[in-house]
């Protein structure tokens, strides 16, 4: 029997190229600065080059690749002013989602952020930086869609695939989820708390610590 083929061409293989390629970068497959040589992608995905430059474009606007005159594209290397900068947009509009979820999110919805702080605690614990960094982002996510703020989960998604690297790296930072931890369950004891005002404020020093181990 033969394998079913894969869309070599069109709107569905430029999405398949896309996925594909986004989930590298931001899996850490691909390295910053990495040559992005579109007849390797195009072999590897079993599409053609014109799907594969046009996904680069979609991933250029992401900020995700960068094409570089004459030479390409590569994996865009984020510095750590720009993930500076970053984070402090992050600041804004985490906040605004941490005060809208502490108002619009369920009770089935706070126990499930109250389970997440849970398991964090229990990584930490246990010294696994790994499974604490997938439980932070996975609360983090959490809380931008139980707010409801969907122009604010739009936006943050863009930005926090920028910050793939350096986010790796603090989570394995010797130290560092033992320090957040607590930054995070503070968070979540706000939003459970219906105080609004307070959970903005609790995203807000969570993010300025990370902007400060950023600048470390």
């Amino acid at each position: 029997m033969q394998e079913e083929a894969r869309p070599g061409t069109g709107e569905q293989a430029k999405q398949l190229a896309l996925a594909k390629l986004r989930q590298a970068i931001l899996r850490g497959e691909m390295a910053p600065a990495q040559r992005l040589v579109e007849n390797e992608l195009a072999e590897q995905f079993g599409v053609t080059r014109a799907s594969i430059r046009a996904a680069l474009i979609d991933l250029e606007a992401e900020g995700l690749v960068e094409r570089i005159r004459n030479r390409g594209s590569r994996v865009r290397v984020v510095t750590v002013e720009e993930a500076v900068a970053i984070s402090e947009c992050r600041m804004v509009l985490e906040g605004l989602c941490a005060a809208k979820a502490a108002v619009e999110a369920t009770d089935d919805q706070l126990a499930e952020l109250a389970d997440i702080g849970t398991a964090m605690t229990k990584a930490v614990a246990d010294g696994e930086p790994v499974t604490y960094s997938e439980l932070n982002q996975r609360l983090h996510a959490r809380i931008r869609e139980f707010s409801g703020q969907q122009a604010a989960v739009e936006l943050l998604e863009r930005l926090n695939a920028q910050l793939v690297r350096h986010r790796f790296q603090l989570a394995l930072r010797p130290g560092r989820p033992q320090h957040s931890l607590s930054e995070h369950l503070a968070m979540i004891e706000t939003i459970s708390a219906r105080d609004p005002q307070a959970a903005e404020a609790a995203v807000r020093a969570h993010l300025m610590s990370v902007i400060e181990a950023l600048r470390e």
